[in-house]
């Protein structure tokens, strides 16, 4: 099985509980994808840096920019960012890859139902054709011979970033709720 599947099928729960801290947000909502992105706001920039995708994906393009641009149009105040670091080696950091360029996927759908009077730079920052396959190949290839361990580091900090979106959720949940 290809490790992108193995990292699909062990952080399942993680995903999932994201999809239902974000799911009560309907983004046709101003207030709401205000909330939505306030609370993205406060976990990406600081993955994104800890990460460091552009040494691993060349071409790689970030999304911290594209949701500022987002708050901004909103005229809304960026929060601080959550403090996220503990990604110690390059098995960690694609674990941490795996779920920001995945999320790209799902802000493609969910910019469907974002009203065409607010910005939605950040949710339309896709992959190009084949991108995300690109990634999943480039997270197999790392992983492919690099044992159990690697596995296990990808795989925690894969589930690290996952709960941090949820937590990320439940900050902006309690302030704006």
């Amino acid at each position: 099985m290809p490790f992108h599947r193995r990292l699909r099928e062990a952080t399942r729960d993680e995903h999932d509980a994201v999809d239902r801290a974000f799911g009560s947000l309907g983004l046709e909502s101003r207030t709401h994808y205000a909330r939505f992105l306030r609370a993205h706001a406060r976990i990406l920039p600081a993955v994104e840096r800890a990460a460091d995708p552009a040494t691993l994906l060349p071409g790689w393009r970030g999304r911290t920019a594209d949701l500022a641009a987002d708050l901004a149009a909103l005229d809304i105040a960026t929060p601080e960012s959550l403090p996220f670091s503990g990604l110690p080696g390059a098995a960690a950091r694609w674990g941490a890859i795996y779920v920001i360029e995945g999320s790209r996927l799902g802000g493609a759908m969910l910019a469907r139902g974002v009203p065409v009077d607010l910005p939605k730079a950040y949710l339309s920052a896709v992959h190009g054709p084949g991108g995300w396959r690109r990634i999943q190949a480039m997270i197999d290839a790392a992983a492919d011979g690099a044992g159990a361990l690697w596995h296990a580091d990808a795989i925690d900090a894969a589930r690290a970033t996952f709960s941090a979106y949820r937590l990320a959720a439940t900050i902006e949940d309690s302030a704006h709720g």
